[in-house]
């Protein structure tokens, strides 16, 4: 049977041409075999490929075809918890050590663009929007936390400047930060992938892996091949699977819709003068940006377990309108959704399960960044050097109370009650 084809996406309709990448047949003896071709696979294989290493990456579906071919294409630093509250709940060495890096994965996105002449729409400045008086007070806190772990040039806009940046007068203050940005998150995982082939990696499509047997020399098997490796990346992410109960245990996917609408023509001017993406900074947060074609695409909202829906249009068309209410009507050509995957502490989990077996999931719907560090990261420690990967593995990996039954209706509760205290200002 065939591999899927990518989401029925704006960015699957605006791709770059894909050359076929078979899939697996026979055995292959390979350095490192990663699990996954999306932003985290991709990035560790590029820089094992740089050192030399022999990488094969095998994909169940498509290059791109979960989360990094389908996500806000939003470029925004640090992690789904800032370091504010890493510091308090793990001490200020583990903050100190994870902060040294929540900068970097931006600047690393940038350089794989560059270096290898990715095509991907990049675009400077992002912004935080804040609906309340109080949610600029978090703004500025914002600022300030980040200024303190080195990272200067954000700029706070009160009521009267918004529209500079974000035709609406639904937002009571910004936060720009002009090295934030955005990209075709679909193009720049195609290029990355072509990067790596040119590098002598090797990609094969449709290759769902069925199990990993441990070994001084683990072996990766699929339908209709294997691949023997002296080490092995799990990458996978929300679309992992079965195939690590330990991992599928302490995480949970979710789903997320997005629309993009028809191309503005010059209304792009009125929504979002400056080009640049934005999020709010709710606890269920909106987000969108302008394509490079002048549709807006938005997103919002969280389906906890990742149920599949029927209904992206009608859930966010309101909040689209409630933003823009000169948008009323708009009409939307394309709707989709992705999943990525939430761990209970809305950090990274990060750790190896075998001496041979490393793996990276649960970017808690931060990932664009966080995937390109975390893919040198890992590409660290394999060569030896796994100071910066142990920061990361040191954090606690818990379960989500209630086990897997109950984890969708219990953290939907809880997500609901931050969703009221968001609405009535808390």
């Amino acid at each position: 049977m065939a591999a899927p084809e990518h989401a029925p996406s704006l960015y699957a309709a605006t791709a770059h041409p894909a050359p076929e990448r078979p899939p697996l047949e026979g055995r292959c003896v390979a350095d490192v075999c990663i699990v996954g071709a999306g932003y985290t696979g991709l990035n560790a294989g590029l820089h094992l490929a740089e050192a030399g290493y022999r990488v094969v990456v095998l994909e169940a579906a498509r290059v791109g075809w979960g989360a990094s071919g389908r996500n806000g294409g939003q470029i925004v630093h640090s992690y789904s918890r800032d370091l504010d509250v890493i510091e308090a709940r793990y001490g200020h060495d583990t903050a100190r050590a994870l902060g040294a890096m929540a900068f970097e994965g931006a600047r690393l996105l940038r350089e794989q663009v560059a270096r290898h002449g990715i095509a991907c729409d990049l675009r400077d400045g992002g912004i935080f929007a804040a609906k309340t008086p109080r949610k600029v007070r978090e703004l500025e806190r914002h600022k300030a936390l980040w200024e303190r772990y080195g990272h200067p040039g954000l700029e706070l806009l009160g009521r009267e400047e918004v529209r500079v940046h974000v035709g609406t007068d639904a937002y009571h203050g910004l936060l720009v930060d002009p090295t934030g940005g955005h990209v075709h998150p679909l193009n720049l995982a195609l290029g990355e992938a072509r990067a790596l082939e040119a590098l002598g990696g090797v990609i094969h499509e449709d290759s769902r892996v069925l199990r990993i047997d441990r070994g001084s020399r683990p072996v990766v098997h699929t339908q209709r091949g294997e691949v023997e490796a002296q080490f092995v990346i799990v990458a996978g992410n929300a679309y992992l699977g079965e195939l690590e109960p330990e991992l599928a245990a302490r995480s949970m996917p979710c789903g997320t819709q997005i629309v993009a609408t028809e191309p503005l023509g010059e209304r792009w001017r009125e929504i979002l003068p400056t080009d640049h993406c934005v999020e709010d900074n709710n606890f269920l947060l909106d987000y969108y940006r302008l394509s490079a074609d002048r549709r807006l695409i938005f997103g919002g909202g969280v389906n906890y377990g990742a149920r599949a829906s029927g209904r992206i249009e009608s859930c966010i068309r309101p909040k689209l309108e409630r933003i823009f209410p000169q948008l009323r009507g708009v009409r939307i050509d394309y709707a989709w959704s992705g999943n990525f995957l939430l761990t209970l502490s809305r950090l990274p989990q990060v750790g190896r399960l075998h001496p041979a077996i490393y793996y990276a999931q649960g970017c808690s719907g931060h990932g664009v960044t966080y995937t390109h560090l975390i893919g040198r990261v890992l590409a660290e420690a394999l060569r030896g050097q796994a100071e910066r990967f142990d920061a990361f593995a040191r954090l606690p990996h818990r379960a989500f109370p209630g086990g897997r039954r109950l984890r969708v209706p219990l953290t939907a509760l809880g997500a609901w009650w931050y969703e009221l205290r968001d609405r009535l200002g808390l």
